[in-house]
């Protein structure tokens, strides 16, 4: 099994949530896709740095990073990763509003003025917030070259039409309303969703 295969595993097994939750378009459903709990997790965080930095390994990239929250523990596990291979890559944090004391920055970190930058996320429907941060990033003066996330769920058309290139490393239907099936793990009783919702197709 490879990186983004276990990756895949660990984003079944531990970021679906049961339980009826309104979701930001207002709907009700019975499950949620927390990706924070793969994300800022000590096994599955390493495997999420691996993965983005394979998927975008042709991107010309000094720096990473996106609107927090959900950006901040990609771009961090990147630059860990990337520092363990013996890479510099820098991180970043876009702030949704500008600071209002100290500093006033609306991007947190090393200056990414001049900086060629990947604009990151850990999962998209919209391309709302990721394409905030890229204003952001194009405002302070940043080239950014691409925007990448974990799991895609419906942003493409919009960032492409954007002018950005776009990589995710797994393509979920879980936007489209298709009905995930649970299943039982027979040894240990956990219940996770089938693999079936999540393509491990990356795009390129």
């Amino acid at each position: 099994m490879n990186s983004r295969e276990t990756l895949r595993e660990q984003i079944l097994t531990k970021a679906v949530v049961h339980g009826k939750v309104i979701l930001s378009s207002g709907k009700e459903a019975d499950y949620y896709v927390d990706l924070r709990r793969v994300t800022l997790d000590s096994v599955a965080a390493p495997l999420v740095g691996q993965v983005m930095l394979d998927l975008t390994k042709d991107m010309d990239y000094e720096a990473v990073g996106g609107l927090t929250l959900g950006a901040d523990p990609v771009a961090t596990a990147m630059m860990h990763v990337a520092a363990a291979q013996g890479r510099k890559l820098d991180s970043f944090v876009v702030r949704k509003a500008e600071k209002a004391h100290g500093l006033q920055r609306r991007i947190e970190g090393p200056d990414v003025k001049g900086k060629r930058v990947l604009a990151v996320e850990d999962t998209s429907t919209t391309g709302g917030s990721v394409l905030t941060a890229v204003e952001a990033l194009v405002e302070a003066g940043a080239i950014v070259v691409g925007v990448a996330v974990i799991v895609e769920r419906g942003a493409e058309p919009k960032i492409k039409e954007a002018g950005y290139e776009y990589r995710h490393s797994l393509k979920s239907s879980i936007a489209t309303g298709i009905k995930l099936i649970k299943i039982i793990n027979a040894t240990t009783g956990n219940r996770y969703l089938s693999t079936e919702p999540l393509s491990t197709s990356p795009s390129k």
